[in-house]
């Protein structure tokens, strides 16, 4: 036998080296990021539409007396709470069934966002009134909780 006999069978050798891992690198690039997808889970959202909700995972941050006044304001405010929530969430739902018309009118659109313009600001006047009232009844480790809302954010004031 000749060696230009063999040459072929080396190069397709080498050949299905390169192959089988390439193959190889292909396989655990895949496996790895399946692994990396089913362990990492999604972080869990602190917004949430309802401000009851959102109150509740707020003062769970809070020290225990001020979390407790904060708690009983926003109970003893809730049937305002609740009705200015209602009247912002159905001024958006408004907005919603404006857009959907057909045929679109622009002055139903307009006249429904000043609507919600008027509900919006009536909720943030009801719950940063009751806010201001509970704060005014906190502790300054309370406020400053209240201050670095949402956890994990640290604001630009100067300790000293």
């Amino acid at each position: 036998m000749s060696v230009a006999q063999f040459a072929p069978i080396s190069v397709a050798r080498g050949g299905s080296r390169w192959l089988l891992l390439g193959s190889l690198a292909l396989n655990l690039f895949f496996v790895g990021v399946a692994v990396a997808m089913a362990v990492r889970a999604p972080a869990k959202s602190w917004w949430d539409q309802d401000v009851f909700v959102r109150v509740d995972r707020l003062a769970a941050t809070l020290p225990q007396a001020d979390a407790a006044a904060l708690r009983s304001l926003i109970q003893s405010n809730h049937d305002a709470i609740e009705s200015t929530q209602a009247n912002y969430r159905a001024s958006q739902d408004a907005i919603r069934a404006t857009l959907r018309a057909e045929p679109f009118e622009v002055e139903a659109m307009r006249a429904a966002m000043t609507g919600m313009r008027a509900a919006r600001q009536s909720y943030d006047q009801t719950i940063q009134g009751v806010f201001a009232t509970a704060a005014a009844q906190m502790s300054q480790a309370g406020r400053n909780a209240l201050a670095d809302w949402p956890p994990g954010h640290k604001s630009a004031r100067k300790d000293q």
